[in-house]
């Protein structure tokens, strides 16, 4: 059990104070105002809001100002995994055949066309050349965005989240216009530009960076007891992404007739995503947090004078950023930072297995059981389609069982206003997260003892109840640090899904290709040893504990007055930072 939290002048809380707080963290996360500062609210309570009330409601944060762009971003991002793989493989074949001829002048093949299906190359060697290309691309990407993502999640408490998330699109943008010119004109621009258009992706943070900065957005704009089920909407976007998708894009090629046309819609969505964001979308963050976020920094970095600067430090070691899940000082303490840690690597273990496996799930289902296509595509989207209706249905409804009405019970009960609170994660959230993760490893054993195909499908749809736990376990991070250090926390966990990205599908593909005439399940062993480190940090999970900033409540100024030495310290950034933004 954590000790007991001191004040300001180091001394404890009396007895009394301490068993009271106790008594209202383990009822709910929306708890009564039991102590006040100078705005007559909790230190830690949640007030995202009030710098917002006197807004019209066009120009108010919300959750669902994202969910339809976003929606629009996962369905370009889903929708041209399959033809971009078409295409890479079409244009490696291309090349390959066209550098037999040259050097042998007698050889003849026949023409390759776009988008079509072509035998010739079924061959060894032009699926090799294809997966070595393949991972290149993918440890550029990965590489990139493990670097970029969280420093942009930083960047992002202290100049708000949108410009950002505009600025995460921006490479994607590049990315497939240099596809597009790849495709259009193959004897100008060779397949191998294609790693120009992930250098492009990767420093502006690649996928990573968008979902790491949307979860923010999402965390400032929802109070805790709600917060969960918001994530939720956004992760079942991007299953409903991943799942309509491939099969949008399908119709679509085929009705236009080309390969290439999708990747003009892609382009449209990027652009179309970016625009939004960034003129219509609301900012989550007002210039109040934002100067106060600066400022905190700044004061940072003055304690710790004579050292590199945060930016520095990040430049040569990638691995600073993950100090965040290790944090000391008041208000810490060693539970808080076992927390953190084990909600990192749940989180990775959840987020990097589902990137990584579904290759190895597609190529093992067609192996052992003869599927096609059609057999895959059906067994994907129902996959998919499970996670979303887990996420928009069942979950808001978990939520408002056994967190809403009881809480709204308590306050009717009570006759005391009710606040929202960051108090980390609560008894509901452990025991979701412990659910989650059970599925996962119940659906992997499943996979693993299958050898019928209706058994093997049905294991996949437990594993989709799994769903519940990437919503969870993110939401759950964001309750235990302070506001102003939400985005920093996300970009850390960011940064570990960048590089689950990189290893795990190596990892994956390489046991499978080791293994796959021996014993094909052994993907499954892996997976389930993977589960089974996750389902034991869940359990090493303890609720109610919280970051709480000693000194919080005289930097928190009320928004009719703020303070001037915030508007001073905005005359103070660094030059680094004021040109990235």
């Amino acid at each position: 059990m954590a000790g007991p939290k001191r004040r300001g002048d180091g001394r404890s809380p009396s007895p009394t104070v301490r068993e009271i707080d106790d008594r209202n963290s383990d009822l709910t996360e929306t708890s009564q105002l039991l102590g006040s500062n100078g705005f007559g609210a909790r230190k830690d309570s949640w007030d995202n809001d009030l710098d917002f009330q006197h807004l019209p409601w066009w120009r108010r944060p919300s959750v669902f100002w994202l969910l339809g762009p976003y929606a629009v971003f996962t369905l370009a991002f889903g929708g041209i995994i399959v033809p971009k793989l078409n295409l890479i493989l079409d244009l490696v074949c291309k090349q390959y055949f066209a550098d037999e001829q040259l050097a042998d002048p007698q050889f003849t093949y026949k023409p390759i066309v776009l988008g079509s299906d072509n035998p010739q190359c079924n061959i060894p060697a032009v699926q090799r050349n294809v997966a070595e290309f393949m991972l290149t691309l993918n440890l550029v990407i990965g590489g990139l965005s493990a670097i970029v993502a969280p420093k942009l999640g930083h960047l992002s408490d202290r100049y708000g989240r949108r410009k950002l998330m505009a600025l995460a699109s921006c490479g994607g943008v590049l990315s497939e216009i240099v596809t597009i010119l790849c495709a259009k004109y193959p004897q100008t621009f060779n397949y191998r530009w294609m790693i120009l258009g992930a250098v492009f992706d990767g420093i502006t943070g690649s996928f990573t960076a968008g979902s790491i900065l949307s979860q923010s957005y999402t965390s400032d704009c929802t109070p805790p007891s709600k917060r969960a089920v918001s994530i939720g909407y956004i992760h079942a976007c991007l299953f409903t992404g991943l799942a309509l998708g491939p099969l949008m894009a399908g119709y679509f090629v085929k009705w236009t007739g080309t390969l290439i046309s999708i990747f003009y819609v892609a382009l449209g969505c990027h652009t179309f995503f970016i625009l939004f964001v960034r003129f219509v979308l609301p900012e989550s963050l007002s210039k109040r947090r934002q100067l106060l976020a600066r400022e905190k920094l700044l004061r940072s970095e003055a304690e710790q004078a004579g050292n590199e600067g945060s930016s520095s430090r990040l430049l040569h070691n990638p691995f600073a950023t993950l100090k965040i899940l290790w944090p000391t000082g008041p208000g810490t303490s060693s539970r808080l930072r076992i927390n953190l840690v084990a909600l990192a690597v749940a989180d990775t273990i959840i987020m990097g297995s589902m990137m990584a496996v579904g290759n190895v799930l597609m190529l093992y289902s067609e192996y052992m059981f003869g599927w096609g296509n059609f057999e895959t595509s059906r067994f994907i989207s129902s996959l998919s389609m499970i996670r979303v209706f887990v996420l928009m249905a069942i979950f808001p409804i978990i939520n408002y069982v056994f967190r809403i009405r009881p809480a709204a019970r308590r306050r009717r009960e009570s006759g005391a206003p009710l606040i929202e609170a960051n108090s980390g994660a609560d008894n509901l959230d452990v025991w979701i997260l412990r659910f989650a993760l059970t599925s996962d490893l119940l659906g992997c054993f499943g996979y693993l003892f299958s050898r019928n195909q209706h058994l093997f499908f049905a294991s996949g749809m437990v594993t989709a109840l799994g769903g519940l736990g990437s919503a969870t376990v993110q939401a759950a991070v964001t309750k235990h640090v302070p506001a102003s250090r939400i985005g920093q926390v996300l970009g850390a966990v960011g940064f570990m899904q960048a590089l689950s990205r990189v290893v795990g599908p190596v990892l994956f593909n390489g046991l499978y290709a080791m293994t796959v005439g021996v014993f094909p399940q052994a993907i499954f062993v892996l997976l389930a040893g993977l589960f089974g480190i996750g389902l034991t940090c869940a359990f090493i999970l303890k609720p109610h504990i919280h970051w709480e900033e000693i000194g919080e409540e005289q930097d928190e100024q009320p928004p009719s007055q703020p303070s001037r030495r915030l508007d001073d310290s905005a005359a103070l950034l660094t030059a680094n930072e004021e040109a990235i933004i």
